[in-house]
């Protein structure tokens, strides 16, 4: 009796192989006729035998499971994840083995969906449907985890949608794994166009300068987007009303890299978002002192200085902007406002007096005192129309003061400037 049940035992396990065996025929049946549906009705019938495949078949089940789900691109979302899987699990069970039976034909699969997924992101991205972007772009990812770009495009699509859910775990995912973007940029002067062009490697570079198409090589490390991806962490837990999370994100970034000014900034601005601009302005006053160079520091510090009512200091920030970059238009167009600010004091003071010989002399002061302002004012309007010439607020500010001045030729070339300021916004 013990040899029969043997025997029959053998009987049943060869007939188990068989029909996984089969199972899996039909499969590849139909992917041969390009008929996914029932390639995928018959990979759902298969994975219920999987646990007694032997490993050949299962890898061969991995494979075809991973084309009857993917169908081609025309997979769903869910489907299409699967897949990934899929072929992951075959190129482990194969390593595992010691066997690459698929491997190779696994890896052409993965680098044909990942050029997919890749050109419908780009597109998506292009065309502005950020979600579809995201998407794309998380799967390149899962694709080719050394690709680590991908998943920082996907939180940038993300945040471009907005889904600040989705891309503050692109984001923390981007910190845990330590990404930087940091890599080192290849460059070189088009010899016919003269714009400098970027290579994708040393050797295309220079090989390109060696044939005298490209010149005056150079290397460029790109900077770090520690500090940005840190900070939007930051703003997306500020947005959320978590702000422990949100200083503690900042917290743990800057105990890391104490000197880094984008982060001390990226803090700066997670204080700002909170409404608190007394940590703000000693944070930036802090990036101040370690980046004295820094036009766009010392512009900032003014516009907290003028929301504060401190004019005089505001516009020190200003001149200081100024001097490091004289082409800064804002900070010209701030000393204005400043200035002009003052006016209102000044009208107010005019409007209660009396007519009394003493009031009527006051009027006077003041009348020269506002005049005086206006004069301030106009080197800083000019300039900032000099440097920006479709700055329609500054010429309006200047045909206006133009006009109370009586400087009627000024007046009237500034209101002809500006129709055509106004003609040539509605042409766009």
């Amino acid at each position: 009796m013990k040899k029969l049940l043997t025997l029959v035992l053998i009987m049943a396990i060869s007939s188990m192989t068989f029909a996984q065996k089969s199972e899996v025929r039909d499969i590849e049946k139909a992917l041969k006729d390009s008929n996914f549906g029932d390639a995928k009705s018959a990979v759902t019938t298969a994975e219920a035998l999987i646990g007694s495949m032997d490993d050949k078949t299962k890898t061969k089940f991995y494979y075809l499971k991973a084309q009857a789900l993917y169908a081609e691109g025309q997979g769903s979302d869910a489907d299409i994840d699967e897949a990934i899987a899929s072929l992951d699990q075959l190129k482990t069970l194969e390593s595992e083995i010691g066997k690459m039976r698929y491997t190779q034909d696994a890896n052409e699969m993965t680098s044909k969906m990942v050029n997919t997924f890749l050109t419908k992101a780009n597109d998506a991205f292009t065309n502005k449907n950020y979600k579809t972007a995201a998407k794309g772009f998380e799967k390149v990812y899962r694709m080719s985890p050394k690709d680590t770009l991908y998943l920082y495009y996907a939180a940038s699509s993300a945040v471009s949608e907005p889904d600040y859910d989705a891309a503050l775990e692109y984001y923390i995912e981007l910190k845990n794994i330590g990404y930087s973007g940091v890599k080192m940029n290849y460059m070189a002067t088009n010899v016919e166009t003269n714009v400098v062009e970027t290579f994708g490697d040393k050797t295309s570079r220079d090989l390109s300068v060696k044939a005298k198409m490209h010149s005056d090589p150079k290397d460029e490390m790109s900077p770090s987007k520690t500090a940005e991806i840190v900070k939007n962490i930051a703003l997306i837990y500020v947005s959320q009303g978590d702000n422990e999370k949100a200083l503690g994100a900042m917290a743990d970034a800057r105990a890391e890299n104490p000197d880094d000014i984008g982060l001390l900034l990226s803090e700066a601005n997670v204080y700002l978002k909170m409404g608190n601009r007394e940590k703000f302005r000693d944070l930036m006053e802090e990036a101040t002192e370690k980046d004295p160079d820094n036009a766009e520091l010392q512009y900032n510090l003014g516009v907290l200085a003028a929301e504060g009512g401190n004019g005089d200091a505001a516009i020190k920030y200003y001149e200081k902007a100024i001097e490091i970059n004289p082409n800064y238009v804002d900070a010209y167009n701030n000393i204005a406002v400043v200035i002009l600010g003052k006016e209102a004091d000044i009208v107010e003071e005019m409007n209660g007096l009396g007519t009394s010989s003493a009031d009527n002399k006051k009027y006077d002061e003041l009348k020269e005192q506002r005049s005086q302002l206006y004069h301030d004012a106009i080197p800083y309007l000019e300039k900032a129309l000099e440097l920006r010439s479709n700055n329609i607020d500054a010429a309006k500010t200047l045909m206006n003061i133009y006009s109370v001045l009586g400087e009627m030729d000024k007046f009237n070339k500034m209101k002809e400037q500006i129709a055509e300021m106004e003609s040539a916004a509605a042409g766009n």
